[in-house]
């Protein structure tokens, strides 16, 4: 049994939980899917796990803005655990409404290590409906974040009706310069996506999809790294697996880079247990 165990909540809309679970097994670590009441009731504790994942869905249906009433909830019952498990070296994963409510709660960008206070936002898309799409990501190869160690450039689907990443310019040049902008929607030869419609699904500033703390130990992002769990989770693997048959080679089986952005959480917080 894996001594890393991962903690992903559950509950009031969320529903990525049973692929989020799945993917950190994948990735070597015990994974427990938690309803919020139970952390907050006290019948599961925080210390129990290294790392918290933020997972995605339609938590209270979005009723107040994707991750509002989630982000208010959790900061009045638990934002002192919160807060102890991250200064205790912890991993926090936020996924999509897990991302909203990591903002909305104001865990990132935490600039200066304020972990408390709103600085950016995540609010409705330019082109005014929900995409359901693939996006191809350039990461940051300067950027600290624990989760995307070694990766370069991603292919993930997207899910959400908020997913426009906005600050001011001064928040966004920190963001920048501090090497906190993770992740990047891009064009199919890995440049800039310039906020070019459907490859900036949203209308991002400075394209951004994901960022994270400055100790990189927090991340949130709108694509979903949990489904693509397989190969087969893309939607052009048919052609793809024809096209490297035909070429006498075989498709590679291994971990997607979805599961190797869980791999990467799941090798850092086993370091830090021993």
């Amino acid at each position: 049994m894996s001594n890393v165990h991962a903690l992903i909540l559950t509950g009031y809309g969320l529903n990525c939980d049973n692929e989020t679970a799945y993917a950190f097994e994948l990735a070597g670590a015990a994974a427990s899917r938690v309803h919020i009441n139970a952390l907050i009731n006290g019948d599961v504790s925080l210390k129990d796990s290294q790392i918290m994942v933020f997972g995605g869905g339609f938590g209270w249906g979005d009723d107040h803005g994707a991750g509002v009433i989630q982000a208010v909830r959790m900061k009045t019952n638990l934002g002192d655990k919160i807060l102890e498990f991250i200064d205790a070296g912890n991993l926090v994963l936020g996924i999509c409404n897990g991302f909203q409510t990591l903002v909305n709660l104001g865990l990132l960008p935490g600039l200066d290590h304020d972990y408390t206070t709103r600085s950016v936002a995540l609010t409705f898309n330019d082109c005014g409906n929900f995409r359901d799409d693939w996006v191809l990501l350039k990461v940051n190869p300067a950027a600290p974040c624990v989760f995307t160690s070694g990766l370069d450039h991603l292919e993930l689907p997207v899910r959400h009706g908020e997913g426009k990443f906005y600050a001011d310019e001064s928040t966004i040049g920190r963001l920048v310069n501090s090497n906190q902008v993770v992740v990047q929607y891009a064009m199919p030869d890995g440049s800039p996506a310039l906020r070019r419609f459907p490859y900036n699904p949203n209308g991002s500033a400075h394209d951004i999809a994901g960022i994270c703390d400055p100790s990189g130990r927090i991340f949130g992002l709108m694509p979903h790294p949990e489904a693509f769990n397989h190969y087969t989770n893309h939607p052009d693997w048919t052609r793809t697996k024809e096209n490297i048959k035909r070429r006498g080679n075989t498709i590679d089986t291994g971990p997607t880079v979805g599961v190797r952005m869980f791999q990467n959480a799941v090798e850092y917080a086993r370091r830090a247990l021993t």
